[in-house]
């Protein structure tokens, strides 16, 4: 439904998900007859996904602290030095 909603042609769609002409003919036909009911569940999806999106990162908030913490290895000094000077670059914008 994302990228029916999104305004994808059936044709990318198919082709994006690997489906047959038969089988997004289908889906495109389906949503068509039960717009209304594939709306409201694909709206309960997305509260659904928010949810737990949510959960997990409020759950994962103090684990991603603790790692931010830690102290870097001498061996990735180069790729911290790129990280830091994108940060810093990023933040010049």
């Amino acid at each position: 439904m994302d990228y029916v909603t999104e305004g994808w042609p059936p044709t990318l769609i198919r082709d994006w998900m690997e489906l047959t002409d038969d089988e997004i003919d289908g889906v495109m036909a389906y949503i068509a007859g039960h717009r209304g009911e594939v709306e409201a569940e694909y709206q309960q999806v997305l509260r659904q996904a928010e949810e737990n999106r949510r959960y997990w990162e409020e759950r994962n908030r103090e684990r991603f602290a603790e790692i931010a913490a830690l102290p870097r290895r001498p061996e990735h000094a180069a790729i911290w030095a790129k990280i830091d000077a994108a940060r810093a670059k990023r933040q010049q914008s």
